[in-house]
């Protein structure tokens, strides 16, 4: 009666022998090792892009990817602050205008000045708000306030500003940048060399020099009401926290990862330091001081 089994049972009985006789998967060979370590040369960073270069001239002395466009994040408002300390430079008045904090600006998102719509500040003491909190909605409120003086095409007063930004940064001769909005929460666009020429720009600019340099600021605003209180601004920047260091600029977003523009002094040597997608906060300090390090010694006596 199981006669027609049998051919099946055979079959099933045969299936661990043909399968014990299989051949295995081919294995791909390993990649040959890479060269040894070197003694010398600049260190490992996670950074994607950096460059650093003579804070005295504006010399580009080393550079890694130093040339590819990379999100630049906070970085941006370097520019910003500069043009508007050019308008300043011109016209000494100018930071002592009084801006009316507008509802678009107070509804910009990410890092803040924790300003309110309806807010007086003035010019002088929002800069502090754009350089040391990092503030996004400082870069609106200066956008909207400094457009509609300024020559560039647009559609509303941010856009003509972010016109004159693009403007300035092809006077300096960045030529790998691209300027979008006035804060970085888009997708503003700069080389780390296009970084050190503008720092070396701004920070020719003693009250720039200032702004960035300071870890802490107090100042009082007036709100819609008529009333007074204080704020309170700290700087993103902890490099200010070890004696040498003298700003920058922060700047982080998912896209851009971890940046900072910075400025150093060893002695007499002084440097200046741009880091681009570095991996975390923490290692954007890690990757700067580590390149610090390496150039002051390299660049002694130079």
């Amino acid at each position: 009666m199981l006669r027609w089994f049998q051919p099946f049972a055979l079959l099933i009985l045969a299936l661990p022998f043909a399968f014990s006789h299989a051949q295995p998967p081919e294995e791909k060979a390993l990649p040959a090792k890479a060269a040894a370590e070197k003694l010398d040369g600049p260190p490992i960073v996670s950074a994607k892009a950096w460059a650093i270069a003579d804070g005295k001239t504006g010399k580009l002395l080393w550079e890694s990817k130093g040339a590819e466009p990379l999100a630049i994040a906070s970085t941006t408002k370097i520019m910003t602050a500069y043009i508007v300390l050019t308008l300043a430079a011109e016209d000494a008045k100018v930071l002592d205008e009084v801006m009316t904090f507008s509802d678009r600006a107070d509804k910009t998102t990410g890092s803040t000045s924790d300003l309110k719509v309806g807010d007086k500040v003035t010019v002088r003491d929002l800069l502090f708000g754009l350089l040391l909190p990092s503030g996004n909605d400082a870069a609106t409120a200066f956008a909207e306030h400094f457009g509609g003086r300024l020559k560039g095409e647009g559609k509303d007063d941010v856009a003509r500003f972010v016109a004159e930004m693009n403007r300035a940064a092809k006077a300096l001769k960045m030529q790998e940048t691209k300027y979008l909005d006035p804060h970085g929460l888009g997708n503003n666009t700069a080389s780390a060399r296009d970084l050190l020429t503008l720092a070396f720009a701004a920070l020719k600019n003693p009250t720039f020099a200032k702004y960035v340099s300071t870890r802490r600021h107090k100042c009082s605003v007036t709100d819609a009401d008529g009333k007074k209180r204080d704020v309170t601004w700290n700087n993103t920047n902890r490099l200010l926290e070890i004696e040498g260091y003298e700003g920058v600029k922060t700047g982080t977003t998912a896209a851009a990862g971890a940046c900072l523009v910075s400025s150093g002094k060893y002695a007499s040597d002084h440097l200046l330091v741009v880091v681009l997608g570095s991996t975390s906060g923490d290692g954007r300090y890690v990757d700067t001081r580590n390149l610090y390090r390496w150039a002051w010694t390299e660049h002694k006596g130079k």
